[in-house]
């Protein structure tokens, strides 16, 4: 991201807010150039429409710049370290059994939210299936394999450095697969690529 921008996002992130007199003293820039940066980042969504900030005192009313909900995925996060630090925790009071019955539990709570019509045939099924995991992040797609099974690839782990240390957080995918295809309807193995991508052969239950 241009330098000034950047800086704006920071400023906008420690204040809360500001206006474009205020970045311009700031920055030391212009409030020509300061508009300009703001009108790119709210194109962006980074920075939302202005408000107005009324006085304390006689004059005639600011208007205030503030970041987007949008903007916080710009800003570092460590959600891998916490999820590690949480696993860590619960180690010491659940059984290994009970941990994975948790990450089961996680991976129902994630297909609940899937719509998948009833009349649905198995590979409408797996379309649905390998869309909703990919917009949650895990580029998915699906394809035939040999002997009437079929394959699911996962190119991204969202999970991928947390699941590294703690290998029964892969049960979450296999449990939204098992969730989103029907328990009845296929048996589910996985296997391993490198560098770190999972193939899941899905094997069509005939009953």
């Amino acid at each position: 991201m241009q330098a000034t921008r950047e800086r704006i996002l920071n400023i906008l992130k420690e204040r809360g807010q500001a206006t474009v007199k205020e970045l311009s003293r700031t920055l030391d820039l212009t409030t020509v150039t300061i508009r300009h940066h703001l009108d790119t980042l709210r194109r962006e969504k980074l920075v939302a429409a202005p408000t107005v900030r009324h006085r304390k005192v006689p004059g005639r009313p600011q208007h205030v710049y503030a970041l987007t909900e949008e903007a916080s995925d710009y800003f570092p996060k460590k959600y891998e370290r916490l999820a590690h630090l949480l696993l860590v925790e619960m180690r010491k009071y659940v059984s290994q059994s009970e941990l994975e019955e948790i990450m089961l539990c996680i991976g129902r709570g994630m297909a609940s939210a899937a719509v998948i019509p009833p009349d649905a045939d198995f590979e409408e099924r797996l379309t649905i299936a390998v869309d909703f995991m990919d917009r949650r992040g895990y580029m998915a797609y699906w394809e035939k394999g040999d002997d009437s099974n079929y394959l699911i690839h996962v190119a991204n782990c969202p999970y991928e450095s947390v699941a590294q240390q703690h290998s029964e957080v892969c049960k979450i995918d296999q449990t939204l697969l098992i969730e989103l295809l029907g328990p009845t309807l296929a048996d589910i193995g996985r296997i391993s690529e490198p560098p770190h991508h999972c193939t899941y052969v899905i094997r069509p239950s005939h009953d």
